[in-house]
């Protein structure tokens, strides 16, 4: 059967450049990625067969050849190319989106977030790749960013195989020396000028392949599963806060490390409090009067009911300071204060005794022939000229 062009796999033309190759790449990528369509074996394929073709024409040397000898060029032990192997597709995946999830809210996004949220590790000379790291968006209250909480958050990510224990192989099956690269891990090849030299396509660097995969993850040594951790947050977090759960990432492949999983938070708006730094603030109505006569009122903390005493003459925009009713530093003891903003009610709506009785009040003052401040009416006289 003869192989599809490489460009027309990924829909580009022949001089598109590495940033329309990549923009192509992601866009196919994304819709034909297994965890999209679970089950679907025709869309695997088609995962494969894109990463294949994006991981050959990403590489300049790789794309350089391909257009000169087309298919040819990646057979005959040249690397890994279109035809099948030689590179991971979820590797490619991973390179495609910058090796780390998309933003998401709402505790935890979609595949970005959850399989690809943190770099890809490294690989040692005998094969064992380290897992990548894993990013998670978790979105609590402010009440929990204050006085901290524990949250149990549910996701999906690479772990070792079961049945093969991260090997591979199936049970009772035995590795043999790779016969592309006789052991060495690296092939390569002259065509011409160009000198081809990398990663054995068939056994990834190991210098090893497997007599018989294991059927479960098919060789890979992983496969997918929901894993549930328990995370402590620390009272005084706030957004973009990041909280690191060591070794619950991507299982390493070939007995690699796992990586980390790295939880980023993101703080809920409050209706009643805003943040600033430590301190938080509220404003809070009163009415008129008694801001006039002064007296104690009730107001909202986040760690309970607090008592203010409001003095004769409060002004719309006073603002009292409740100390230690604030967020708590992360290092240290120290909290900071709530910030309490008085905003004047002035009344709508009045009944023919109030309204008397506030005429009565306004004549005493003085009111009708002064009805704005004197300091105002001081300053701004020479407009009234």
């Amino acid at each position: 059967m003869a192989q599809a062009d490489l460009y027309e796999t990924l829909g580009v033309a022949r001089d598109a450049s590495g940033d329309e190759l990549k923009k192509a790449y992601r866009k196919l990528a994304v819709k034909y990625h297994p965890d999209k369509n679970p089950g679907d074996a025709a869309a695997e394929a088609k995962f494969k067969e894109i990463s294949s073709a994006y991981d050959n024409l990403k590489d300049p040397d790789k794309r350089a050849a391909y257009d000169r000898y087309g298919h040819a060029a990646f057979q005959g032990g040249m690397g890994g190319g279109g035809g099948g192997g030689g590179h991971d597709p979820f590797d490619m995946f991973r390179e495609a989106f910058g090796g780390r999830g998309g933003g998401g809210g709402g505790g935890g996004g979609g595949i970005f977030d959850e399989f690809f949220g943190g770099g890809g590790g490294g690989q040692s000379a005998g094969g064992a790749a380290h897992g990548s790291d894993l990013r998670y968006d978790l979105e609590i209250t402010l009440e929990e960013a204050v006085k901290g909480c524990e949250k149990e958050i549910r996701y999906r990510r690479p772990i070792e195989c079961k049945k093969c224990h991260g090997e591979g192989a199936e049970p009772g099956s035995r590795k043999v020396t790779c016969s592309t690269c006789g052991g060495a891990g690296q092939v390569s090849s002259n065509r011409g000028f160009i000198s081809f030299r990398q990663v054995c396509p068939s056994c990834q660097g190991a210098g090893q392949t497997i007599e018989k995969p294991c059927s479960n993850c098919h060789g890979e040594g992983r496969e997918m599963d929901t894993s549930t951790v328990k995370v402590r947050i620390p009272g005084g977090v706030a957004t973009g806060s990041k909280l690191r759960s060591a070794g619950k990432g991507e299982a390493g492949q070939m007995g690699g490390q796992a990586g980390d999983l790295y939880i980023i938070v993101h703080v809920k708006e409050h209706e009643l409090f805003e943040r600033h730094d430590h301190d938080l603030f509220c404003e809070v109505p009163i009415k008129f009067t008694l801001a006039a006569l002064g007296g104690s009122i009730n107001v909202p903390t986040l760690f309970g009911k607090g008592s203010l005493k409001i003095p004769a003459g409060t002004q719309t925009g006073t603002t009292f300071r409740l100390r230690g009713q604030g967020v708590p530093h992360l290092r240290g003891n120290a909290k900071g204060d709530l910030l309490i903003r008085m905003q004047v009610e002035v009344p709508t709506k009045l009944s023919a005794d109030q309204k008397k009785k506030l005429e009565e009040y306004a004549d005493a003052c003085g009111d009708p022939a002064n009805p704005m401040g004197e300091s105002f009416v001081e300053k701004a006289k020479q407009f009234f000229r």
